[in-house]
């Protein structure tokens, strides 16, 4: 099986908010903790749950990079123009 976090993120799953990703991230897990998923679905809805992990922790870095260039590295405020994809 192919590393998920190498594989290009859905469109459907790159236009989600950070919200949504994780509330869905949220309901694969239940899924997947309620035993009641048959094996190849549950390959399939883990495959999908990496790439919803990995949207939201690019969502996470994209905000901290926002939030550093607003803070700045000397802890004074500062605004500078973020590079947002």
């Amino acid at each position: 099986m192919s590393d998920p976090n190498s594989q290009k993120v859905p469109d459907d799953i790159a236009k989600m908010s950070f919200e949504e990703a994780l509330r869905e991230l949220e309901q694969i897990v239940e899924k997947l903790d309620s035993g009641q998923v048959d094996l190849d679905q549950s390959i399939d809805i883990y495959t999908r749950g990496s790439l919803l992990k990995a949207h939201c922790e690019a969502r996470l870095r994209n905000a901290q990079e926002r939030v550093d260039k607003i803070v700045g590295r000397n802890g004074n405020l500062s605004v500078e123009p973020a590079n947002i994809d």
